[in-house]
């Protein structure tokens, strides 16, 4: 049985603006604090953009479908053909809820669910991280200390 509708979704309440949020998931110089470690650039609509986790030595492509500044951001990753989706919502003037959502998962039941829960475990980590960002100024280093030993075969 083929399972391509379902979709993984993380949210987390930031305690700062809008604006900020969003520069923080365009702008690779802030993203590399909190999830990746090198970028091709920043993203915009259209482009390909390379993101990079040195300490892993992986790395993935992909393309930004959709811009909406301070709104959405929408991109394809290239090796595992998903789409993510963020949404930016303000919550006040100094807060704002940011919605993650993967979907297109291909395969089976056996395959997607994997993925599935990897993608929600990740995603909430990197918002977990942009969290202490920009509230505290901490880099947590999530995603480098999950996998101490290199990432899983």
């Amino acid at each position: 049985m083929e399972i391509s509708n379902s979709v993984v979704e993380s949210q987390m309440l930031i305690r700062r603006p809008i604006a900020e949020c969003f520069e923080a998931f365009v702008n690779p110089e802030i993203t590399t604090k909190f999830w990746f470690t090198k970028s091709s650039g920043c993203l915009e609509l259209g482009k390909k953009i390379r993101w990079d986790w040195e300490i892993f030595g992986v790395g993935d492509s992909l393309t930004v479908k959709e811009l909406e500044e301070n709104h959405r951001i929408l991109v394809e990753w290239d090796s595992d053909p998903t789409t993510v989706e963020w949404l930016f919502e303000p919550i006040g003037n100094d807060a704002t809820l940011v919605k993650i959502s993967n979907w297109g998962f291909p395969g089976s039941c056996d395959k997607v669910l994997p993925q599935a829960i990897d993608a929600k475990g990740g995603y909430t980590m990197v918002l977990a991280g942009l969290k202490a960002w920009l509230e505290h100024g901490v880099e947590l280093n999530l995603v480098r200390d999950q996998f101490p030993k290199g990432c899983p075969a």
